[in-house]
């Protein structure tokens, strides 16, 4: 019988020594664990009844573990590696064997194994939790051993319990930590396929789902009516009501699928929150608001099961009901019921359709032959308009500024147009300036001859005045007026309306303006200015050829005149004229009717062209200078193409293949120099020989002299002026062409 456990009663019979029990508890000391208690492990020296001091050393990677309990260090740490199992089928004849998948986790907090196998759908087995997690032992004859994390690697196999799983890979996080360690890992495997899975999933791929017998296609619907929306304008009239008022809508009817959406017009200020939507998109029912169906009850097919009995070959199947029993109907609203003037029934809400758009109006008169659409006035009558007043202008910064701080609490900076300055800003070779060439109009005799360069932008309506520098004048020359809006003059300062500036229409050649105070006369514009009032003729009436060539035709009287005065004053029969003549006759004779703009208007029409087309060898040797620039020398190639689009071998193609093969290979040539080659080497049949071309262009084989550059002759030097345009805006006029057109004179 022993004795109790009292100080001097603890009898260790297997060593015959008394020990006194003593408290004690685990710690680490210099990454050793070891039992901790007093200085010594006993009393005595000696150690107390069971107690063993073996100093425990980390097997893991340096940082991890040292300082605290395993369970600490390695809390929520796992391995994962992934394995499978082949297991045997001997009672089926479909398969001899299974493989199946799963996943040993390995918890390094305590050791402990956890085998889990991933669920398969339709697979029949049970899965889940294979083994649950415990500290495994090792197979026999090590069974008083367990599992650490030295056992486990890729490409090697474990038994648990009598079972192999063969390991053949692992996560990147086990990788690493294995790694650490000292483990030398394995390359991973390959897990072999199921037999039967590969069978099985081979058979649903080739299996076709059963389609319904009773066509209810809508497709072609969609697909002939995808993103075509009617539109009508309606308006809910709801004044009947407290606080009621007349509700703006806009009714949109997709012929897609036959739905309906509303959308609500807010007026500013009106109080109430912006919905996105009055109606969502779905299919308006005509009487409603309907009941309350069950769900399953509107549909628009009824499906039947089929029952195959007991039988070992039964079959499982759906039936549609042909019969419809039970179905209920609902009616909704087509595009036959809207229409200008109906009234229609949102969910108890009386909606009058007023009007709609073209297109609207379009498919009803195309596929319903409706050709009345009158619209009803769908807006209430404004409330008279208070007409706000604003003080007069302070003097202060600019107009618009001085605006901004009576409109608001805030003052704003003024907004101005930006689409216009984005649509009229200078881009490439389009300057969208108008530059017109002045003299100033002044009684200081020094002031007489000084010439001016006004230009006019059209992005903001500013004006700029340039005086050109000239040697020896007595004037700097330089920016006269920078770039600003100029104001009318004869307007009042302090007033609360805004100043009127010059604009674009009211300048033109021998037009007068005041800039400031400075009177300025309009001698001549340069070509792009000219160009451009020519092609807005609508905003530059004295541009317009037409209506000046009737002008003109009302002095029929003065025909015999005129025709007179033209053929004294070609005296070399060549039937032109210079423009200074051809100028001082046509003011002579209209009596000051005709501006100098509607003068220089006809004698741009009727003008001789001032440079002829340019002989062949000097648009060739335009060209090989172009092509020694850029290096071009792939001609052979450019035959070749030539060759091969050549079906008939005529060695001649169309102009204009010539011209597409020349610009899908990069020729290094303008457009205006391209086009001026091919119409000197094509035929009558606007063909042309492409070895004779291409063997012209080719500057290495065929060089031709180098062009030199022409210089002015003295009476021409006259003419140019340098930073302006010339005064004269053409050299000579076809005078007989303008009296065929106007008077209908014969030669």
């Amino acid at each position: 019988m022993a004795l109790p456990l009292l100080p001097g009663n603890n009898f260790n019979r297997n060593m015959g020594k008394e020990k006194f029990h003593k408290s004690q508890h685990w710690g680490f000391c210099n990454n050793v664990r070891m039992l901790v208690g007093e200085d010594k492990p006993g009393i005595g020296g000696e150690l107390l009844f069971g107690q063993k001091i073996k100093p425990k050393y980390s097997v893991f990677p340096k940082g991890m573990g040292t300082d605290s309990p395993s369970w600490v260090a390695f809390d929520k740490q796992v391995l994962s590696f992934d394995a499978y199992l082949e297991d045997e089928v001997p009672d089926k004849s479909q398969e001899n064997y299974r493989i199946r998948r799963y996943k040993i986790y390995f918890y390094l907090e305590d050791d402990t194994v956890e085998v889990n196998e991933p669920v398969l759908q339709n697979s029949g087995l049970p899965q889940g939790i294979f083994i649950r997690r415990h500290r495994i032992s090792l197979p026999p004859p090590n069974e008083d051993q367990f599992y650490t994390v030295h056992h486990f690697n890729v490409n090697t196999d474990i038994v648990f319990y009598g079972r192999t799983f063969k390991v053949y890979d692992c996560d990147a996080f086990t990788k690493n930590f294995l790694t650490k360690i000292g483990v030398k890992l394995n390359p991973p495997g390959q897990c072999p396929e199921d037999p039967y899975m590969k069978t099985r999933r081979e058979k649903l791929d080739c299996m076709e789902p059963i389609c319904p017998y009773e066509s209810f296609d809508t497709l072609k619907q969609f697909l002939e009516y995808d993103r075509k929306v009617l539109r009508f304008f309606c308006v809910w009239d709801d004044s009947g009501s407290v606080f009621g008022d007349r509700r703006e809508l806009i009714l949109h009817y997709f012929l897609s699928d036959d739905t309906i959406e509303i959308k609500e017009v807010l007026p500013h200020n009106s109080g109430r929150d912006a919905m996105s939507l009055f109606l969502q998109r779905r299919k308006l029912p005509k009487y409603g608001p309907p009941g309350v169906y069950q769900p399953g009850q509107l549909t628009d097919r009824t499906v039947l099961n089929v029952y195959g009995g007991y039988s070992e070959t039964r079959v499982y199947g759906f039936l549609l009901d042909k019969y419809q029993l039970g179905k209920l109907d609902q009616e909704f609203y087509k595009d036959t019921d809207l229409s200008i003037g109906t009234t229609i029934n949102v969910w108890g809400r009386k909606v009058l359709l007023c009007d709609c758009d073209d297109f609207t109006k379009t498919y009803y008169r195309t596929k319903y032959g409706i050709e009345n659409f009158t619209s009803i006035p769908c807006k209430a009558p404004s409330p008279p308009k208070i007409e706000r007043k604003f003080p007069p202008y302070t003097g202060f910064g600019s107009e618009e500024d001085s605006l901004r701080s009576c409109i608001g609490l805030m003052p704003t900076p003024h907004q101005r147009n930006f689409k216009k300055f984005i649509e009229f800003d200078s881009y490439g070779n389009i300057s969208n300036t108008l530059r017109f060439f002045a003299k100033l109009i002044t009684h200081k005799c020094a002031d007489v001859e000084r010439m001016f360069v006004i230009s006019y932008f059209l992005s903001d309506d500013t004006i700029s005045v340039f005086e050109p520098i000239e040697r020896n004048s007595g004037y700097t020359g330089g920016m006269f007026l920078k770039r600003v809006r100029v104001k009318k003059p004869g307007q009042e300062v302090f007033k609360s309306e805004f100043s009127e500036y010059i604009k674009a229409e009211e300048l033109y050649v021998g037009a007068k303006v005041n800039v400031n105070g400075y009177l300025f006369f309009l001698v001549n514009a340069d070509e792009y200015t000219l160009n451009y009032m020519e092609r807005n003729s609508d905003k530059f009436p004295l541009s317009s050829i037409e209506l000046v060539i009737q002008k003109l035709k009302e002095e029929e009287c003065k025909s015999r005149e005129l025709k007179q005065v033209f053929t004294a004053a070609d005296c070399m029969h060549t039937k032109m004229v210079d423009f200074n003549t051809f100028r001082e006759i046509m003011m002579n004779l209209t009596v000051g009717k005709l501006t100098d703009q509607e003068v220089i208007t006809i004698a741009r029409r009727y003008r001789v062209p001032e440079d002829p087309c340019p002989h062949r060898n000097v648009l060739v040797a335009q060209a090989h200078e172009q092509l020694k620039k850029n290096a071009f020398e792939n001609f052979e190639r450019l035959i070749a193409m030539c060759v091969y689009e050549d079906r008939e071998k005529k060695k001649v193609l169309p102009s204009k293949d010539i011209k597409r093969l020349c610009k899908s290979s990069r020729l290094p040539l303008n457009e205006d120099l391209l086009g001026s080659l091919l119409s000197g080497f094509e035929d009558s049949e606007k063909q042309i020989n492409y070895e004779s071309f291409f063997c012209a262009l080719n500057w290495r084989v065929n060089p031709v002299p180098v062009l030199e550059v022409a210089s002015y002759i003295k009476e021409r030097c006259e003419d140019e002026w340098l930073g302006m345009p010339s005064p004269i805006p053409v050299k000579y006029i076809y005078y007989l062409n303008l009296l065929k057109d106007v008077f209908g004179v014969d030669e």
